[in-house]
């Protein structure tokens, strides 16, 4: 990572559009597009008033040719999203035009932008923290308005300032059980051991009363993954077609007809619902289908819900059977399909069979008991009404793995008390619960895990 650089990206999709953005960031940002820039006013950038935009012409400094007609925002330190001097150049969003200013903004002086390094380097430079950070990530791939707002929440401080507050009050006890270790002989004034675990059993439940939130989150943010499952021509990809209101997968009379993995996501009432309709499980000899068995059983190990999808007309086969043993301890739906014909499947068998799951006679084909089955998802995963609102939300894995370990370090504290340990080593495990506290915001983090977060966002952001 070189701060020193002046970098630059295209920070909009590939492709044709209204408009194309370059972005360009550093100490020499102003001084590079001025180069190539020429002001429709004979304006220079560098006497121009920060936050102001430009109209004007990129020229190619070799052939002293116009590329293309641009507005050009100047932005100044320090109050930008890196911290740093930003020139963005609009320009008419054709893929030709965009990648030639890119080449020039680079001939005349900056270096291209690895993914992340604009975000990356409001972070390093102060701007925003870790959780702020991933929060950007979180806005652009956000799959519903409620995984939306979740992310705009972190990304205005919200976690965060959950996060401080709580390292700021173990900071302060921590500082005084350093003073008592380092300077004996002071008239420190002593915890008692009493206050000390109160306060630490505080600081435990703020804790666990984030963690239980991780669940829902996790739905929020990544989705939900559904998967469809049952033996061939049982109906799987009408009910995706139905689910998801257009025709996406192929639907034949033909067993066998799907033979890849099928992905979608549907917002269920604010949960991203990603659902995935596999192939058809059965013995095969065609090479292809059976790939797509094989990718169908690793699927329903890695699912949270399976839906099972049962033919209503016909009785229950060996088939039927082997995919029911696939399932068994999974969290399940069961679906009769085709209730529009006459049923020959054993109701009563089936109940049995599946006592404590949630049973519903759908017609997939028909749209029958399609609501039902949104309206039974909802209720298994979500208890009333989603209302992020209300409390901080732990949407990200590497928030909630911090946040257990600087926990279970506060468990260790107070078994550490109770024990009747030294302060010192008191001192031991409320250090290393700050410091897990820490990696959250980005206080403590190791340089591997923040190039590992940034690695995940896009070119240009």
């Amino acid at each position: 990572m070189y701060l020193e650089d002046t970098i630059a990206a295209i920070s909009t999709p590939p492709g044709i559009g209204g408009i194309a953005i370059i972005r360009v960031s550093g100490k020499d940002a102003v001084n590079i597009v001025e180069r190539i820039f020429r002001s429709h006013k004979n304006k220079k950038l560098v006497d121009v008033k920060s936050h102001t935009i430009h109209y004007g012409f990129i020229i190619d400094l070799e052939k002293k040719q116009t590329i293309d007609e641009v507005l050009v925002s100047v932005m100044k330190k320090p109050h930008t999203f890196t911290k740093e001097d930003i020139v963005e150049i609009n320009c008419h969003g054709g893929v030709i035009s965009t990648k030639r200013i890119l080449e020039e903004v680079i001939y005349a002086g900056a270096r291209i932008a690895d993914a992340g390094e604009f975000t990356k380097r409001a972070f390093l430079n102060g701007r925003i923290d870790l959780v702020q950070a991933e929060a950007i990530i979180d806005i652009i791939n956000s799959k519903t308005n409620v995984g939306l707002q979740s992310a705009v929440d972190q990304l205005e401080g919200s976690l965060s300032s959950r996060i401080f507050d709580i390292r700021s009050k173990m900071l302060r006890i921590a500082a005084h059980l350093q003073a008592a270790v380092d300077f004996p002989e002071d008239d420190i004034e002593e915890l008692s051991e009493e206050n000390l675990i109160a306060f630490l059993k505080n600081i435990k439940d703020e804790m666990k009363n984030l963690l239980e939130t991780a669940d829902m989150g996790k739905i929020i943010r990544d989705g939900l993954s559904t998967v469809i499952i049952g033996k061939p021509n049982v109906g799987k990809s009408s009910l995706l077609n139905n689910l998801l209101k257009e025709n996406r997968a192929i639907v034949t009379e033909v067993p066998g007809t799907t033979r890849d993995i099928i992905e979608e996501y549907i917002n269920l009432k604010g949960i991203p619902l990603k659902v995935i309709d596999t192939a058809g499980i059965r013995e095969t000899d065609d090479i292809v289908e059976r790939i797509g068995v094989e990718k169908s059983r690793e699927f329903i190990n890695k699912a949270d819900l399976v839906i099972l999808i049962l033919d209503g007309s016909e009785i229950i086969n060996e088939n039927d059977k082997k995919i029911i043993d696939l399932v068994k301890n999974k969290k399940l739906i069961v679906l009769v399909n085709k209730v529009d014909l006459d049923i020959r499947i054993d109701m009563e068998y089936i109940r049995n069979l599946f006592e404590g799951h949630p049973i519903i006679n759908v017609s997939a084909k028909k749209g029958i008991g399609v609501q039902e089955l949104e309206n039974t998802i909802h209720h298994l995963f979500m208890s009333g009404n989603i209302n992020i609102n209300s409390d901080v939300m732990i949407t990200n894995v590497r928030h909630k793995d911090s946040l257990v370990r600087a926990k279970k370090s506060i468990s260790e504290c107070i078994e550490a008390i109770d024990n009747g340990m030294p302060l010192d080593m008191i001192f031991i495990d409320l250090s290393n619960a700050i410091e897990s506290l820490g990696e959250i915001i980005g206080f403590t983090v190791s340089e591997e895990i923040v190039d590992q977060i940034f690695r995940e966002f896009c070119l240009g952001k």
